[in-house]
């Protein structure tokens, strides 16, 4: 998965402000206690951050 489809589909799933939003400040365990954007900052692969969202809050199979 390409970064920009991962924030394609954050932004389809939470909207513009919220994702980011999340991004930003909620911390996933998934991701080893990180948020997204450190994740990714981390060199965490978008595909594998994406999972740990759509596991935390339970995204639609269609946008997994």
């Amino acid at each position: 998965m390409r970064l920009t489809e991962f924030w394609a589909r954050m932004k389809e799933q939470f909207g513009d402000v919220y994702a980011e939003s999340l991004a930003k400040d909620y911390v996933l365990s998934n991701l080893g206690g990180r948020t997204v954007n450190k994740a990714l900052a981390d060199g965490e692969d978008p595909k594998v951050v994406w999972r740990a969202v759509s596991d935390t809050f339970n995204v639609p199979d269609s946008l997994r």
